[in-house]
């Protein structure tokens, strides 16, 4: 019996200890090194592309990702959330600011200073990151300080009125003493990402205050980037045995013998890069509300309401992850609105012009931003605004008089119309009209092929009068 005892204590032991055993190798076998590319503005999709990457790289036990970089810069939302996920990855993150020409400007300065390896290539550069906006993004110019006035400049002019509270005294007040809010916070943001990392923090500040760019060959004796490396090659060979620090603990990178795989953005990176270009949300949300207003007026007609239901759907998906003025969101509608208005109560133009006017307006200030690659194209803005017209007062409007003109059918419809002559007859013979043959009557003589007017019905026979002279007649 102990002898069994003893066997049974022993699988348990043996089960345990060969999980121990799988959970080391595992944990000891050097996954890959991940490349991911970022050639374009920071936004919704760039940060939905990093994010599933990182979480595959996790999964895949890589030594480190590598993200290549050149951008402009982008939203603030979308850069927050990007380096939020670099804070929370459990594998290295290596900014990388290539190929030569390239550059991590604005919200790029940003993620480059929050990454664990900061690396550029020669003839690349950094920097202007100061915000303007609160509307979600990083541009690179700083707001113009107005100009401070002396005494000197004041004396003599207390004749001059005074600005009313509320004018355009306060609202330049107002205007810096935001500006000086996003600047304190963005520089808050940065100095706090440059302590983590150790790098320089005074430039990081100088960066945000006076928009300062650097080349890459400074950066790096400023301590403002780790690594100047000429290709991905030679930025591989640099970092191999480099100690990083993940979540309190040190970490060295080996990249000696490991294979590089390049994790480019897939058809749903692609597709949310597509539907939030602020010209393509516009489009879809137009097309959306065209689609609806020529089904509501043209009921049964299927599929105008049915792609109209789909874009605006999508449009509404891109608005959520976009930075919307609602001010301008309201003037597209109401404009939209006072167009149809237009169609269906004709004013002499009154409501079409405000609607145009509106509409344009609504459409110039819809994007909350004055980020690059954020913005709505004029040309866009004026192809709709010419198309909103001839669709909602033209092709609308004719849609709503045909329904209210007054349908005559039966055979009072027949009155007044145009009947050919089949053959000669004194009194009684047969037409045609509307393609059918009908019994008809005639105080005068007519002739083959002569044109009557059909002037009363009486049951199934049809009261005509001469109405011109024959086809033959012309013919001859």
């Amino acid at each position: 019996m102990k002898r069994y005892a003893s066997f049974y204590l022993v699988i348990p032991l043996l089960v345990i200890a060969g999980f121990l055993f799988n959970s080391i190798s595992a944990n000891s076998v050097q996954g890959p090194i991940i490349q991911l590319s970022v050639e374009e503005v920071i936004g919704p999709a760039t940060e939905d592309y990093i994010k599933r990457a990182l979480q595959t790289a996790a999964e895949s036990n890589a030594e480190v990702v590598i993200i290549q970089m050149d951008t402009p810069g982008g939203l603030d939302s979308a850069m927050r959330e990007i380096i939020k996920n670099i804070a929370s990855s459990t594998v290295p993150v290596a900014t990388y600011v290539a190929p030569t020409g390239a550059r991590a400007a604005s919200a790029g300065t940003y993620i480059l200073y929050a990454s664990h390896i900061a690396a550029m290539a020669p003839g690349t550069n950094l920097g202007a990151a100061t915000p303007v906006k609160i509307g979600g993004i990083s541009p690179q110019a700083p707001a113009k300080p107005t100009p401070a006035k002396s005494e000197k400049d004041n004396q003599g002019k207390d004749d001059q009125p005074m600005e009313k509270p509320g004018g355009d005294a306060n609202g330049d007040v107002n205007e810096r003493a935001m500006q000086n809010k996003l600047i304190n916070d963005a520089v808050a943001y940065i100095r706090g990402l440059a302590e983590l990392r150790g790098r320089n923090q005074e430039w990081a500040e100088k960066a945000v205050r006076e928009a300062a760019s650097l080349p890459a060959n400074e950066a790096l004796k400023l301590n403002v980037i780790d690594i100047l490396a000429i290709s991905m090659a030679d930025l591989l060979k640099q970092i191999d045995g480099r100690e990083v620090v993940i979540h309190g603990q040190k970490q060295t990178i080996n990249t000696t013998g490991l294979p590089l795989i390049k994790i480019d953005p897939d058809w749903r990176s692609r597709l949310l890069s597509v539907i939030t270009n602020p010209n393509i949300a516009y489009i879809l949300m137009l097309i959306g509300i065209y689609g609806l207003i020529i089904e509501f007026s043209n009921p049964g007609a299927i599929l105008p309401g049915t792609i109209g239901a789909i874009c605006l759907l999508l449009a509404l998906y891109s608005f959520q992850l976009l930075p919307i003025n609602y001010a301008g969101m309201g003037l597209m509608l109401l404009g939209i609105g006072l167009m149809v208005a237009e169609a269906f109560e004709p004013s002499f133009g009154v409501l079409g012009i405000g609607g145009v006017i509106s509409f344009v307006i609504g459409s110039i200030i819809l994007m909350d931003t004055e980020a690059p690659g954020f913005g709505i194209d004029i040309s866009v803005i004026i192809t709709f605004a010419i198309t909103s017209v001839l669709i909602f007062i033209f092709v609308v409007g004719m849609a709503v008089k045909a329904r209210r003109r007054p349908v005559v059918s039966g055979l009072e419809g027949l009155i007044g119309g145009e009947a050919t002559v089949v053959d000669d007859f004194d009194h009684k013979g047969t037409v045609t009209i509307h393609s059918e043959s009908w019994q008809a009557v005639s105080d005068t003589p007519l002739h083959k092929n002569q044109l009557v007017k059909v002037i009363d019905v009486k049951g199934l026979t049809l009261q005509v009068e001469p109405f011109g002279s024959s086809k033959q007649e012309d013919e001859s």
